[in-house]
């Protein structure tokens, strides 16, 4: 498939179509691939005209993926090559790919996957949020498509609802479905005020991004995308991903507090989580513990006080981590919001705002200043 490249522009670094779809903005995508010779030239060839630049990050493959790559630069002049010299991991390809992205200058800048588990033609709905001024970031969702039960294996399902209770603590973006889609596009302003250098470098980075945009108040949309498998073998192991992934999704959560709710702004809801989870983990625990021991293991009377205490911590505890969710969930009700396929149109075509999509769900908030990207959202 040959890509609608126009060479005569290739100075100003801007494609007809670019310029035509989404005005001067400048579109990017970045393309991290390990050991991906079977895919990664289909993957190249499928990205539409309208992308100004794809940004290849060869991940240390021993296979012929560089070969490849640097074949498809001689026939597209989009494609830029990042190359490590060993595998670092697909946060580490990322972060280089981003970097890479604020070197080029690009506008918008999205992230596909050189397995060919992301379709082109979902690349409209992810960058029309950032490139309209809805959002400074847009994930893909495809939970919410309707093959998605008979496209995406099972097990993939149940491991993806679990995780996205965790990363919904995690980034505070209650709303979050499917959070481990790495179909996103993010954009330059947001790039450039998040420490990026310093995401995970394995798996998780998702939810370590998403982290990093809650803490700085950056609006956060999500669209629906086609779950595609097809060919590409995933070299995830659920057994060591799940529990490696909890445990990062854990420390995010306790850094949002800390940056977001003691260090840059206070906000009392971070004593309610510490409050509520103290009373549990130094409270009703030890009494539960203690209930165990004296009954079940000792053989003695059953310890009535003990117990009572327990239900009385436990209650308490509960009751104050549920208010403190609350609160969490309507500091950051308005940075999230959710475009189904009839908004996604009305976005397309001019005829929705940001107040328009943003209603009934979210309260309206004023559009950007300057440049027509979302600022921050100011506390």
């Amino acid at each position: 498939m040959q890509p609608d490249w126009n060479l005569g522009r290739l100075l100003t670094g801007k494609s007809q179509r670019s310029a035509s779809i989404y005005g001067e903005k400048s579109i990017g995508v970045i393309m991290p691939a390990h050991n991906e010779e079977r895919l990664i030239a289909k993957t190249i060839g499928a990205v539409p005209g309208f992308v100004d630049r794809i940004i290849v990050i060869n991940d240390g493959s021993a296979d012929r993926t560089l070969e490849i790559v640097r074949e498809c630069q001689q026939r597209d002049p989009r494609v830029v090559i990042v190359n490590h010299g060993v595998n670092q991991g697909l946060g580490q390809s990322i972060v280089s790919g981003y970097l890479k992205s604020i070197e080029l200058g690009l506008d918008i800048t999205v992230t596909m996957d050189g397995d060919g588990q992301m379709s082109p033609d979902d690349l409209p709905n992810v960058i029309d949020p950032i490139a309209r001024g809805v959002a400074d970031y847009c994930k893909g969702n495809r939970l919410l498509h309707r093959d998605v039960t008979n496209t995406m294996p099972a097990y993939r399902l149940f491991g993806n609802a679990g995780l996205t209770f965790l990363t919904k603590f995690a980034t505070g973006y209650w709303q979050l479905m499917d959070p481990q889609c790495a179909y996103a596009a993010i954009s330059r302003r947001a790039l450039a005020a998040i420490p990026i250098d310093k995401m995970t470098r394995r798996y998780g980075y998702n939810a370590d991004i998403l982290n990093m945009l809650n803490v700085h108040n950056f609006r956060v949309a999500m669209v629906e995308v086609k779950p595609v498998y097809g060919d590409a073998i995933s070299g995830i192991k659920l057994r060591s991903y799940i529990p490696r992934v909890s445990y990062l999704l854990m420390r995010l959560f306790g850094r949002r507090l800390i940056h977001k709710y003691l260090v840059r702004n206070f906000n009392p809801l971070c004593l309610s989580y510490i409050t509520g989870m103290a009373l549990w983990l130094f409270g009703a625990l030890p009494f539960a513990i203690r209930v165990l021991y004296v009954y079940l293991i000792a053989g003695m009377e059953f310890p009535q006080t003990s117990f009572l205490c327990f239900i009385l911590l436990a209650l308490a505890g509960l009751q104050i981590l549920l208010s403190a969710v609350q609160y969490d969930m309507e500091d950051n009700r308005d940075l999230f919001i959710i475009i189904d396929n009839e908004r996604q149109v009305e976005l397309r075509r001019g005829a929705a705002t940001i107040e328009t999509i943003a209603a009934p769900a979210l309260k309206p908030r004023a559009p950007a200043r300057g440049e027509s990207l979302v600022e921050p959202v100011e506390r």
